[in-house]
């Protein structure tokens, strides 16, 4: 038996947490960016993924209107910083609701590092970063989609295996429902099958 759900008739917020339960784990895109008076922004957001790979573009959804997304849409620039697990409380604190013009860098201690490309800083912690520049953006609703073209990444050394990143090196925070919030605790290895090596569905094998 299966419970239904019809978002028309549901609270905005209820339904949103069925969203948000559900659909996870979610990758965090911890964004850094610059006000025109140079105070330095950072936030995570975790409706993050890939968008195109040439030219390499990333893209994430801010739900309302925060200071990432003014930032973006003034300056045309920002950083996507990894979220590994041992920032795990540095990053949650970098999502409290500051007043606008507070620096989420200072007030949350943590230090950041030129970016190569852009103005916006890097986190100096992150294990990688994405310097992007704004490729577009699309209001959808009560949120709006920020595409970046990434024009430089740096990933460090001690997160490479064969100069590859490594993932029980990376050790990626994802967002859950609630509260909650996902670690890698656990990898399983399966190669795509090609159609010449097709033998049957996995079930009947």
């Amino acid at each position: 038996m299966r419970v239904d759900f019809n978002p028309a008739e549901m609270p905005r917020n209820d339904f949103y947490k069925l969203l948000t339960a559900t659909v996870v784990p979610r990758p965090i895109a911890w964004v850094s960016t610059i006000s025109h008076d140079g105070t330095a922004n950072l936030a995570p957001h975790s409706f993050f993924s890939i968008a195109s790979v040439t030219p390499p573009v990333v893209q994430f959804s801010s739900v309302g209107r925060k200071d990432t997304l003014r930032n973006i849409e003034a300056t045309g620039e920002f950083v996507v910083n990894f979220t590994p697990e041992e920032l795990f409380e540095q990053i949650n604190d970098t999502a409290t609701d500051f007043p606008h013009g507070v620096s989420e860098f200072e007030a949350a201690a943590i230090e950041a590092e030129p970016s190569l490309r852009v103005k916006p800083p890097r986190v100096a912690a992150s294990p990688v970063a994405f310097e992007c520049e704004l490729h577009s953006t699309l209001r959808i609703g009560d949120g709006t989609v920020v595409f970046g073209r990434v024009v430089h990444a740096v990933v460090s050394d001690d997160v490479l295996v064969d100069g590859h990143p490594e993932i029980s090196k990376l050790r990626p925070l994802s967002r859950l429902g609630k509260n909650e919030w996902g670690t890698v605790s656990g990898v399983r290895d399966l190669a795509r099958i090609r159609h010449e090596d097709w033998q049957g569905p996995a079930a009947d094998r």
